[in-house]
């Protein structure tokens, strides 16, 4: 199986691809919509996946991915695994700027604290940023989905390069880090 690479497709005029794996499904929808249907001054494709590879059918209509969101639950062992396993099926090339990691439930006690660390870990080694969502409530979809929106902005090359890295460095900043330090 081929790996994913980032450069393989021309990009489109005033198009950005965004890429949401989550093997439980239970942000990925919500979230696609709020992407949709969120004003922007550029044209988004939204493609969803339960897990890397993609099926060989269709990779020559298949456009390119300008960032892939690896959708966490950290209640669930099974959806870190995923998300693992995964990342196997990716080209080194991809973890640069065109990967993150969106977190959901990263408060809900000491058990998600292991698996959070995990995460963290698995970020850091490639150099991708880690996201913390609020996926039960509209408004907390509404700010995951602008937050991605931003950072697409970037990865897909529709932001002016001289704030490019600055730029994406506050967006990705995690707001519970310090919430979850005190517990």
């Amino acid at each position: 199986m081929a790996l994913l690479t980032p450069y393989s497709k021309v990009p489109e005029l005033n198009t950005a691809t965004v890429l949401l794996v989550e093997s439980e499904e239970e942000l990925q929808s919500k979230l696609a919509d709020a992407i949709v249907h969120h004003e922007k001054d550029f044209n988004v494709n939204v493609r969803l996946a339960r897990r890397l590879p993609l099926p060989v059918e269709n990779k020559e209509g298949r456009p390119r991915v300008d960032l892939m969101v690896f959708i966490v639950n950290l209640l669930s062992e099974h959806s870190l695994q995923s998300v693992e396993s995964s990342l196997t099926h990716l080209h080194s090339d991809c973890f640069l700027g065109k990967v993150c990691f969106l977190v959901t439930d990263a408060r809900c006690g000491s058990h998600t604290q292991e698996r959070l660390v995990s995460l963290r870990k698995l970020a850091a080694s490639h150099q991708c940023p880690v996201l913390c969502a609020e996926h039960r409530t509209e408004d907390g979809v509404n700010a995951a989905a602008v937050r991605l929106l931003n950072i697409l902005k970037v990865s897909a090359g529709m932001s002016p390069l001289a704030t490019t890295a600055l730029y994406l460095s506050s967006l990705t900043r995690c707001s519970v880090t310090s919430d979850l330090e005190e517990d």
